[in-house]
């Protein structure tokens, strides 16, 4: 099987998921589309030679559907001979986007895939899709269906984070991306989002409260407690988990990801495709994998995932430099370091999707591109990025400088 490389990579800010929200008049196909030029004209491609372009996104429907990814190759005036897909795998699809891509390269199918994923959650509302997973009880019953905001209470309940761990681990996540966009880590991955006429509607991410504290968050209330209480879900993971007594309600809008617009892709190819580009690589994929995982708890999947990867490919703990995990709920990271005794200066080193938003297609490929840049800033050499997954999943990348 031949190196998969990673050439370059970038995203477009994040805006806020409302209505008022500065992203909110950019079709999906737009967004999608900015990221598709920005990556083409900053490595001089000849999209003639582009094999395929994958992106993931979760509710690919309304002004997000139709493939979305070859609707955004027409839209950025790409070759017709570029082909395009959409694939879903619900929060990690911008990352399988980029694994569907490697194996590909690597088996010899592909030289050059541009990979990565798009969400408009202001235009496209969460769940628009539909599905059987939380509309029918064929499925639902035997998937411990519930809101995944009650999963991550069950989760904290289960793994004892109190109402303070999480908020504090909040409180960092904004310090730490104000910190990052104060010192500029941002700068050459993140292209900003213009009108027809030229001009910037957004160039930072927009969801950040840097402001934060504890005290501010004390105010907010558990977002999920009626849900779990009067909607009945709380019954389902205590009869998931019967070791549970009581769900502590812990999460809120503060200590969760923001819901948000935006989109990320990442040049990947083989030795060849790239020096048939005059690119030079800068990191390489080194292994890949996904897991299913208790559906009740249902966020625990990084876990799990990891413990996979490490024993199919021989890789260790102590051989990653920086953990990217996608901070969905605070209870999902603290598990995460709980379970594998991280230093917290070791993981999402510059904030996360607490703080800056998480647009689900895309965050995958927004992450890892966070941490690549991270690894080059601190001449480090790699990185583990991993996303939980609705219905109870994880998928995880490794990536080693070259």
């Amino acid at each position: 099987m031949s190196d998969v490389y990673i050439y370059d990579h970038v995203r477009t800010p994040r805006g806020r998921g409302k209505k008022d929200g500065s992203l909110h008049e950019v079709p999906s196909v737009r967004l999608a589309a900015k990221a598709l030029e920005a990556i083409r004209d900053r490595n001089g491609l000849d999209t003639d030679t582009v094999d395929d372009i994958i992106m993931g996104c979760v509710d690919p429907v309304m002004d997000a559907g139709a493939v979305i990814a070859k609707a955004a190759a027409f839209e950025a005036g790409y070759s017709t001979k570029a082909p395009g897909m959409q694939i879903s795998r619900f929060c990690a699809s911008g990352l399988d986007a980029i694994n569907f891509a490697a194996g590909k390269i690597a088996q010899g199918a592909d030289d050059i895939v541009i990979a990565g994923g798009v969400e408009s959650m202001s235009r496209v509302g969460l769940g628009m899709s539909g599905g059987a997973w939380f509309m029918d009880p064929s499925v639902n019953f035997p998937a411990y269906f519930m809101p995944q905001g009650v999963s991550a209470d069950l989760i904290a309940t289960k793994y004892g984070f109190s109402r303070d761990d999480v908020d504090a681990y909040a409180v960092e996540s904004q310090k730490r991306a104000a910190h990052a966009w104060q010192s500029g880590y941002f700068d050459k991955s993140v292209v900003p989002v213009k009108d027809q006429n030229g001009l910037t509607i957004l160039d930072r991410d927009e969801h950040m409260r840097p402001g934060t504290d504890m005290q501010s968050l004390a105010g907010l209330n558990p977002s999920f407690q009626m849900p779990g209480e009067m909607g009945g879900f709380e019954a389902v993971g205590i009869q998931a988990h019967p070791e549970i007594e009581k769900i502590n309600y812990v999460h809120h809008a503060g200590n969760s990801s923001g819901i948000v617009d935006g989109s990320g892709v990442v040049l990947l190819g083989s030795k060849a495709g790239g020096e048939s580009m005059g690119l030079k690589p800068r990191a390489r994929i080194r292994a890949f994998a996904n897991i299913g995982s208790d559906p009740a708890l249902m966020l625990t999947g990084p876990v799990d995932v990891t413990e996979k990867l490490f024993k199919k490919s021989g890789i260790s703990l102590a051989d990653i430099d920086l953990f990217e995990l996608n901070e969905a709920f605070a209870a999902v990271v603290l598990r995460y370091i709980q379970a594998f005794d991280i230093p917290t200066d070791k993981i999402n080193v510059n904030g996360g999707a607490i703080a800056m938003g998480h647009p689900l297609g895309a965050t995958g490929a927004m992450i890892l591109g966070t941490v690549l840049d991270e690894l080059e800033r601190r001449d480090l050499n790699t990185a583990l990025v991993t996303l939980c997954i609705g219905a109870g999943m994880g998928t995880a990348t490794v990536i080693e400088r070259v």
